[in-house]
């Protein structure tokens, strides 16, 4: 068998003003997408290890793999990674099957479906008898152009994230299973008109766990070939932008719309209890003083691995107006203030502004006096996968008791990565600033003594209806308390 393999991820904040470019990415091609992807624990990593093992060819075609969500795609950038993905495609020749690794939640200035379209075009070079399974981020947004396109979809059972490698596996042996076995994938969706966010969604522990182990039950049992919950990316404001059950079975459209109509009706039952408990800024500073031990505030308004643009300097703001009397450590994003730090050198003391220089729409510009305490260029390694992500010329900052790492671009921040690489213990502080909704327990909550999620502004802020979506269906939970939800399943490959 000659099999395609190809990638092209990103998620973004379209309330995110900073517009992201091909610079946001790293990109290989050919031969080089399996060397690096071979004992990763990544989507492709998985599906290399299953189809190697069958005795596949594999023709690498193009990979794009976004090192920061940002906003929508510039229309140039998204134009050449178009054109460069689908001329792989072109060139790879007779293929007996293609497996692509994808977001869902990507987002062009000129392309509203980026991955709807990749998959259209690439079924129009490789005709309808080939079969393409595509696997996808949980808070993918779902369009009718994708499954129209595809043979099967497979998507994270978990959230934090940690099964890159499992759902490579099961996409891969779904695609097997196509080729050799012959089966005949029908795939059920139900659209459902809510929009969740919060730690309910926590698989492991949350509300959610009950829908995705029915999903994994689904799959286990033979039921259904996949079985999946998205619950999207509400930062990415687009038409198709809601939560989804999908089933896929053998040729048997039945028993998939029963499946996707019950994960569907429990998930809309849950609507209400899968959104964020947040409080003020100003009650969150109450709450960490005098706290025995750190405190995580939760800063999800400004996630830059949700596509937010990092630059919120909104905690350290309140700590500082509030005299907070104990120690801070904070990520922002602040290219000018690290180039002052740079100009100046390690131990020099500047006057300077730190964030607020990208959504200047929702943050000042905060004027600080600090000590510069270090210097990097800002590569480091992740703690999340080992492998290494570039925040840019990053400056430590000493502003008082509070640390700030300056970096020069986003970087996710769902583990502790930016701090461990530039000296920074978090657990010596007694304030910790995580710009992410969630992260894995062990990286904060499992020594941290309380978390707090803040209602802070940004464009990733889990206070859905302050967002103000503009493109998505309406009424949407919970923008419209009173939305009604009137199940209805589309059928694919039927």
């Amino acid at each position: 068998m000659r099999i395609l393999v190809g990638e092209c991820k990103q998620e973004v904040s379209t309330f995110n003003p900073a517009i992201s470019g091909t610079e946001d990415f790293v990109f290989s091609s050919g031969d080089a997408i399996a060397q690096f992807h071979r004992g990763l624990r990544s989507e492709i990593g998985g599906a290399l290890t299953v189809l190697t093992a069958a005795g596949a060819e594999i023709v690498g075609g193009y990979s794009a793999r976004a090192i920061t969500s940002d906003g929508p795609l510039a229309a140039e950038s998204w134009t050449t990674i178009s054109t460069a993905f689908l001329d792989a495609v072109r060139a790879a020749g007779p293929v007996d099957a293609v497996f692509f690794s994808m977001h869902g939640a990507m987002c062009a200035v000129s392309e509203i479906d980026p991955e709807g379209y990749l998959l259209q075009e690439s079924r129009a070079v490789l005709g309808p008898d080939v079969p393409i399974v595509v696997s996808l981020d949980l808070h993918g947004i779902v369009t009718d152009r994708m499954l129209a396109n595809v043979n099967g979809a497979v998507a994270y059972h978990t959230y934090p994230h940690n099964d890159f490698w499992e759902t490579g596996v099961r996409g891969a042996e779904l695609l097997l299973r196509i080729v050799r076995d012959g089966v005949r994938p029908v795939m059920a969706m139900v659209r459902i008109p809510a929009l969740v966010r919060g730690d309910e969604l926590i698989t492991e522990t949350g509300l959610i766990g009950a829908r995705i182990r029915e999903c994994q039950a689904l799959e286990a049992n033979g039921d259904a070939l996949a079985a999946a919950m998205f619950w999207g990316n509400p930062f990415t404001d687009v038409p198709d932008l809601c939560s989804n059950s999908l089933v896929i079975t053998d040729g048997d459209p039945d028993v998939a719309r029963a499946a996707a109509l019950e994960l569907a009706g429990r998930f809309w039952e849950d609507r209400a209890e899968m959104q964020a408990p947040l409080v003020s800024l100003d009650e969150a500073v109450r709450e960490a003083t005098g706290v025995k031990g750190t405190v995580i505030l939760v800063d999800a308004a400004d996630a830059t691995s949700s596509g937010a643009s990092g630059d919120s300097n909104a905690t350290l703001r309140a700590l500082i107006e509030h005299d907070f009397q104990g120690s801070s450590l904070h990520p922002i994003v602040d290219a000018p203030a690290v180039g002052a730090a740079m100009a100046a050198g390690i131990g020099a003391t500047i006057d300077i502004t730190i964030g607020g220089t990208i959504d200047t729409a929702r943050f000042t510009p905060l004027p600080v006096r600090a000590t510069v305490r270090m210097l990097s260029d800002g590569r480091h390694i992740s703690e999340s996968h080992h492998t290494e992500w570039y925040a840019g010329n990053t400056a430590v900052l000493e502003v008082g008791r509070h640390v700030v790492i300056a970096t020069s671009r986003p970087v996710s921040l769902y583990d502790r990565s930016l701090f461990l690489a530039h000296g920074q213990d978090p657990t010596r502080f007694d304030v910790v600033v995580q710009k992410s909704p969630h992260c894995q327990h062990r990286f904060f909550e499992s020594w941290a003594t309380k978390l707090i999620g803040v209602d802070a502004p940004g464009s990733t802020s889990a206070n859905l209806p302050y967002l103000g979506h503009t493109r998505c269906a309406r009424p949407m939970y919970p923008m419209e308390p009173e939305t009604v939800f009137t199940p209805e399943v589309l059928l694919f490959g039927a």
